[in-house]
C-alpha cells in the first residue's frame, strides 16, 4: 500500500459526500457528467481527475502530430456537433472538450490533481469511501458517495509499454516512448527509428519526417491502413446547403456508422476482397517507392486489429518522397549506433522511438475493498461490460476497441442514469449484479475474445479482466449495433440485478 495511504487516518480531511463520484475528466467523464446533470439533476456529483487538466488521452500525449484515429462525427459527443474535418489534432479535440465543459457548466465539478488511492464499499452504510491524494498539496482527502462511476479509461497514463530489448543500455542516443514524450527532444536533421506500425507510428512518422534527417518505421509485421482524404464529402455538401450543424453532425454520424458496419460485415464475410482493397489503397499512394509485399501485406484477417487511418495518405507520401522508409524485420539487439536486426542488417539512429503501445490500467490501479475483502476483479463476471458481479453501485466505461470509444460511452451513460432512476423508484440504495441459478453453469470466456481482437495491450492484461459468459446480460459483444438494441431496452428487473 502507498505510504501516503497508510497515514490516511492522521492526514485525511473531513469526508466530503456526493451522490455520485465520477473518476476521470477525459471524454468518458465529461460525457457521464453531461448525462448525469441532464437526466438526474437531483444527484450531487463531482469528478476526480488525476491530471492537472481535463482531456485524458489528449492531455497525456504530446508527441508530434498527435491526432485522432477515429472520425470526430462518432468520436465526438452526439450532443455537441463536430464542425471540423473527420480526423482532428489533439489541440482541436481539447478545444472541443473545453467548449463542452463551458457550454454545460461542468468545469466547476472537476477536482484536478486528485488521485484516487483506495475505494472501500460498505454494504451497511451503502456507500463508497475513497482515499484521495491531492497531488498539489500532498494531503490525503476523503470522499464518499453512493454510486461510483469509473471513467478513467483503460491504460496507465504514467508509463507506456516498452519491451526490454537486449542491449538498450548500449545505445548512445535517446530512447523515447510517445506516451512520455520529452518536450525538449530535438530531432531536426536526426536519424530516427520508430518501432511499431500502429496508429501512433502512422501519426508520428509523417509528422517528424518533414524536419528529421530520415525516419525509419521498423515493424515486425505489417498493419492494415485505411488511406483516404481527410474530409467528409457529405458533411461538406450539407454545410454548403446551410443545413444546421446539429443535422450535419447526426447525418454524417449515421453515414460513418453505416460505413463501419459494412466494413465489419465484409471483414467476416469477404475478408480476402477487403484485404485486397486495403492493400491497393496503400499501393495507390506509395506508387513504386516500396513494394507492398512484405511491408503492407498483413497475414491476419482485416478487423482482427483496429484499422489505422492515414488521412490523405500522409504516411505513404512521406515514404514516397524518401523522407521515411519502412523495414519489416525482427530486432536482435540494440547497438551503440542503432538496432541490429535478425537479418543481420544494422539500422543507425540518433533517436529510437518505441511506439509499442501502452499498459492497461484495470479500474485505474485503485485498491478496491468490498465489505472488508480485497476485490479480485478477474474473478468477477461482466454484466453488460458496465457492471460486475459482486461489486455494488459501480459502473465502468469501457468503450469500443475498433470503432469510436464515445459511442459506447454515450450508451453507458444513458444506461447508468436509467438505472439510478430505477433504483429511486424502487426505494433502493444498493444494486449489485449476481448470477442467477440458470447462469451458474455458463462457460467462462475472456472479457474480449482474442480471436476477434488481439491487440497486444489487451492480450497482456486479459488475466486481470473480468470474465464473460455466453448469455445476456453476461456477454460483452463489442458490437455497437447489438448494444444499441439491448442496452437501450435492457430489463433492469431480469433477476441479475439485486436491489437493496
Amino acid at each position: 500500500m502507498d505510504a501516503a495511504v497508510e497515514n490516511t487516518q492522521e492526514t485525511a480531511s473531513e469526508t466530503q459526500y456526493f451522490d455520485v463520484l465520477i473518476i476521470g475528466a477525459g471524454i468518458s467523464g465529461i460525457d457521464a457528467a453531461y448525462h448525469l446533470q441532464k437526466f438526474c439533476p437531483n444527484k450531487s456529483f463531482t469528478m476526480l481527475e488525476t491530471q492537472d487538466t481535463f482531456g485524458g488521452t489528449w492531455a497525456t500525449h504530446k508527441y508530434p502530430g498527435i491526432r485522432s484515429d477515429s472520425d470526430l462525427f462518432t468520436f465526438g459527443f452526439k450532443w455537441k456537433p463536430w464542425k471540423g474535418v473527420p480526423i482532428a489534432t489533439a489541440d482541436e479535440i481539447l478545444t472541443y472538450l473545453d467548449e463542452s465543459l463551458d457550454e454545460n457548466d461542468l468545469r466547476r465539478h472537476i477536482r484536478f490533481s486528485h488521485q484516487v488511492k483506495t475505494a472501500v464499499w460498505s454494504s451497511e452504510e451503502k456507500r463508497w469511501t475513497l482515499e484521495v491524494l491531492d497531488k498539489e498539496s500532498g494531503d490525503m482527502r476523503r470522499y464518499a458517495c453512493n454510486f461510483l462511476w469509473m471513467c478513467q479509461g483503460y491504460y496507465r497514463h504514467s508509463e507506456g509499454y516498452m519491451p526490454n530489448y537486449p542491449g538498450m543500455k548500449d545505445f548512445k542516443g535517446k530512447i523515447v516512448h510517445p506516451q512520455t514524450w520529452p518536450e525538449e527532444l530535438y530531432y531536426k536533421g536526426k536519424k530516427v527509428i520508430g518501432i511499431g506500425s500502429g496508429a501512433t507510428a502512422a501519426t508520428l512518422i509523417p509528422a517528424m519526417a518533414e524536419d528529421a534527417g530520415h525516419v525509419t518505421m521498423l515493424q515486425r509485421s505489417p498493419t492494415y491502413f485505411s488511406a483516404r482524404a481527410n474530409r467528409d464529402e457529405l458533411a461538406d455538401t450539407l454545410r454548403e446547403l446551410n443545413v444546421p450543424d446539429e443535422w450535419v453532425h447526426e447525418i454524417a454520424r449515421r453515414k460513418v456508422l453505416h460505413d463501419q458496419k459494412e466494413i465489419t460485415r465484409r471483414s467476416f464475410e469477404e475478408p480476402e476482397k477487403l484485404r485486397e482493397e486495403l492493400i491497393k489503397g496503400a499501393e495507390m499512394y506509395l506508387g513504386d517507392s516500396v513494394p507492398v509485399d512484405p511491408h503492407f501485406t498483413p497475414t491476419y484477417r482485416p478487423w482482427r486489429q483496429r484499422l489505422a487511418f492515414v488521412p490523405d495518405g500522409d504516411l505513404f507520401q512521406a515514404i514516397r518522397k524518401g523522407q521515411a522508409s519502412v523495414v519489416t524485420d525482427h530486432i536482435d539487439h540494440f547497438t551503440e549506433n542503432g538496432i541490429l536486426l535478425k537479418s543481420g542488417k544494422e539500422l543507425e539512429a540518433d533517436i529510437i522511438i518505441s511506439a509499442t503501445g501502452f499498459n492497461m490500467s484495470v479500474l485505474g490501479d485503485i485498491d478496491f475493498t468490498i465489505d472488508g475483502k480485497p476485490l479480485k476483479f478477474g474473478d468477477c463476471w461482466s454484466h453488460r461490460a458496465i457492471m460486475f458481479s459482486g461489486i455494488p453501485n459501480m459502473a465502468w466505461v469501457f468503450g469500443y476497441l475498433r470503432t469510436s470509444w464515445t459511442m459506447r460511452s454515450d450508451m453507458v451513460a444513458e444506461f447508468v442514469c436509467r438505472l439510478m432512476k430505477h433504483m429511486a423508484q424502487k426505494g433502493a440504495r444498493m444494486v449489485v449484479p449476481e448470477l442467477r441459478e440458470e447462469d451458474k453453469g455458463m462457460p467462462e470466456k475472456p472479457f474480449v475474445d482474442p480471436e476477434n481482437f488481439n491487440a497486444g495491450y489487451l492480450t497482456r492484461a486479459l488475466k486481470l479482466m473480468p470474465k464473460q459468459g455466453d448469455k445476456d446480460p453476461w456477454v460483452h459483444t463489442q458490437d455497437y449495433y447489438a448494444d444499441k438494441e439491448t442496452l437501450v431496452t435492457a430489463d433492469l428487473d431480469d433477476g441479475t440485478l439485486i436491489y437493496k
